[in-house]
């Protein structure tokens, strides 16, 4: 869609914030010795690495469903993940018994397909597609029309960016002074919500969106303000990889500085430096601002930096290959 339904504002990530309080974990915005020596600044990692499922995408998920009408509910829903958010939307149809049906693409990591069969149980039925992200995507939104089911999107939904916007909250409460964030572009609904709640505690604070090079839209797209296509190549930040719609990169604009770009070598460092120096496990994607940073793509220039580090869910013999290597 051109335009959401409503443009979520700091008051709908307030109700977002409000209603998740006490059904997800406030994850802790850990001060990191090593990034902040080798940034020549004070860095901060909002650890959503360790949020129930293992990502932030359980706050999105978990509100949206809620919010569903007892008829929608009854009628089931559909979504399409990489990965992370079909765990939150299984563990939030599990928990309010919703028949689900999610869509994978094919090299969907089997960590996270694990994950989603065991927290959605009975409930949630999973399809792997022959596809990449945008084919699995194109599968769900025919299956939900043909239907008549809710779709859930992982990004292009108020409540969805409302509820990621609760992260935002948690991390300005307890550094409210960040100067600069640095949040994993994705879909945009991380980087939007996150975005709306900073700038509301913070409005001086500087944010930028980080991505692979290897499959960013938002890079092609930043300049004009509109969405344009792009050749994808498989990249090691599975959970940033698709389209993006014109709705989340419009709202982007008002509080976005810009997109920096990073390769799958500068991630496999940052990976293995927040395995080896924090202690921190995190996957392709969550690592991206990491990742500007230990690059010098990130424009520090001495201030206090926050870096949302999006989720941990990474296969263990991926992890072990790249701690190997670096």
């Amino acid at each position: 869609m051109d335009k959401l339904p409503f443009d979520p504002c700091i008051t709908d990530v307030m109700k977002a914030y409000k209603f998740l309080k006490n059904r997800v974990r406030h994850t802790p915005t850990e001060y990191s010795r090593a990034l902040s020596e080798k940034a020549g600044a004070p860095v901060y990692l909002k650890l959503e690495n360790l949020q129930m499922c293992g990502s932030f995408k359980v706050r999105g998920a978990l509100y949206k469903m809620n919010l569903l009408s007892e008829n929608e509910r009854s009628l089931g829903v559909v979504t399409c993940s990489s990965g992370n958010h079909g765990q939150g939307v299984a563990m939030a149809a599990n928990q309010l018994g919703i028949k689900t049906r999610i869509f994978v693409p094919r090299d969907c990591p089997e960590t996270k397909k694990s994950a989603i069969k065991w927290l959605g149980g009975s409930f949630v039925e999973l399809i792997t597609t022959e596809g990449d992200y945008n084919f699995a995507e194109h599968a769900a939104h025919e299956y939900a029309e043909m239907h008549g089911t809710t779709y859930v999107s992982s990004f292009e939904d108020p409540y969805v960016i409302a509820g990621q916007g609760s992260a935002g909250i948690e991390m300005f409460s307890d550094e409210p002074d960040i100067e600069l964030l640095l949040v994993p572009a994705g879909g945009g609904g991380l980087l939007n919500g996150i975005s709306i709640a900073a700038k509301a505690l913070n409005p001086d604070v500087e944010i930028w969106g980080v991505h692979s090079e290897r499959a960013n839209p938002w890079a092609a797209s930043w300049k004009d303000g509109k969405v344009k296509e792009i050749n994808y190549s498989n990249t090691l930040a599975d959970g940033l990889y698709g389209d993006i719609p014109q709705s989340t990169l419009t709202l982007a604009k008002k509080r976005v500085t810009g997109i920096i770009e990073v390769t799958e070598k500068e991630m496999k460092e940052a990976i293995a430096f927040l395995h080896k120096e924090q202690r921190c496990i995190a996957e392709g994607a969550g690592a991206v601002g990491v990742a500007a940073v230990l690059s010098g793509r990130a424009p520090v220039r001495g201030r206090k930096t926050g870096i949302i580090i999006s989720g941990g869910n990474i296969d263990d013999a991926k992890l072990s290959k790249i701690l190997a290597e670096n």
